[in-house]
């Protein structure tokens, strides 16, 4: 009885082993680290990049804004928005 017990046991255990190497196999856990360790690192060596070139844009469309602004200012009938120019009158 107890020698019964010990092997159904020790067959459970073997299952067991060969589940987790079918599955560390499939999924291999240690491949998938390194590939997240890779990436992090791509992604902090190219920030400084990415920062550079989010503030070109930003800069960019800020020109562009007030370009829009001023033309619209000059064309504009109110005289409130045309300080610049009735200041060079004076």
């Amino acid at each position: 009885m107890f020698q019964a017990a010990l092997t159904t046991n020790l067959q459970k255990i073997i299952n067991f082993f060969g589940y987790l190497m079918a599955y560390l196999r499939k999924h291999n856990p240690l491949q998938i680290f390194l590939a997240e360790i890779t990436t992090m690192l791509k992604e902090y060596l190219t920030m400084n990049r990415k920062r550079k070139m989010a503030k070109y844009r930003l800069n960019y469309q800020m020109y562009k804004l007030n370009q829009m602004e001023q033309l619209i200012a000059e064309n504009n009938e109110h005289v409130f928005l045309r300080g610049n120019r009735i200041n060079l009158q004076r």
